[in-house]
C-alpha cells in the first residue's frame, strides 16, 4: 500500500500539520513515511501545500506530480490541482471556500463543510481536523489511535487542553464523510 496525498490551501489553514499528523502516526505504525512542506514567506494568506506519502515499502522520491488524493482547501488550490488527482483517486474539498467545483468524471469527489463544522464546534481553527477525519474515514491508512497520538506529537504542548476538541473534530469529519458517501 502506498498513499500519495497532496494537502493545500492559505498558510494559516493547518495544512502543513495535516501532512505531519499523518507521517508521525504513519512512524508509529512503522510505515515508511515523507513529508515535503513547500509555502510562501507569509506566516498566514499565503499559499501552502504538503507532498505526503504512507507506504508499507521504501519511497523513492517525495516528488510527485499526480496523486491518490488531493485536499484542497481553498479555490486556488482547488485550481492548481483538481488536474493532478490519478484517475480513480480521491479528491477532498473544504466545499465553503470553493466557489467552482470539480468538474472530473472519473475521480471520488467528497465535498465537506469543514468551516461550517469548526464554527459549530465553536473553533474555527480545527477545520482542518475535520477535513483529517473526512480523509480517514474514506481511507482509513492509519489506526484512529495513532492519529490522535501523531496530533498531540505535531500541537505544541501550550495547546494539549484542545486535544479533546481536536478529537471531536476528527470524528465530526468522520461522520460527515459517511453521510456524504451514503447521500450520493
Amino acid at each position: 500500500m502506498t498513499e500519495e496525498i497532496i494537502i493545500a490551501g492559505f498558510g494559516g489553514q493547518g495544512v502543513l500539520s495535516m501532512g505531519q499528523i499523518l507521517c508521525y502516526s504513519g512512524v508509529m505504525e512503522d510505515k515508511e513515511v515523507s513529508w515535503m512542506p513547500s509555502y510562501g514567506p507569509e506566516m498566514r494568506g499565503g499559499t501552502a501545500n504538503c507532498i505526503t506519502i504512507i507506504s508499507d515499502t521504501e519511497i523513492s522520491s517525495p516528488i510527485l506530480t499526480k496523486f491518490d488524493t488531493v485536499i484542497a482547501l481553498n479555490q486556488p488550490s482547488m485550481d492548481k490541482f483538481e488536474s493532478a488527482v490519478k484517475p480513480g483517486g480521491l479528491l477532498i474539498y473544504e466545499a465553503s471556500m470553493i466557489l467552482n467545483p470539480p468538474t472530473r468524471k472519473d475521480i471520488d469527489i467528497l465535498p465537506i463543510e469543514a468551516a461550517n463544522e469548526a464554527t459549530k464546534l465553536n473553533n474555527s481553527k480545527v477545520m482542518n481536523m475535520i477535513v483529517l477525519g473526512a480523509f480517514l474515514k474514506k481511507k482509513p491508512l492509519i489506526a484512529f489511535d495513532n492519529i490522535l497520538k501523531g496530533l498531540k506529537k505535531v500541537l505544541p504542548a501550550r495547546y494539549h487542553n484542545l486535544l479533546p476538541l481536536n478529537e471531536q473534530a476528527l470524528r465530526r469529519g468522520m461522520e460527515l464523510a459517511e453521510n456524504v458517501s451514503a447521500a450520493v
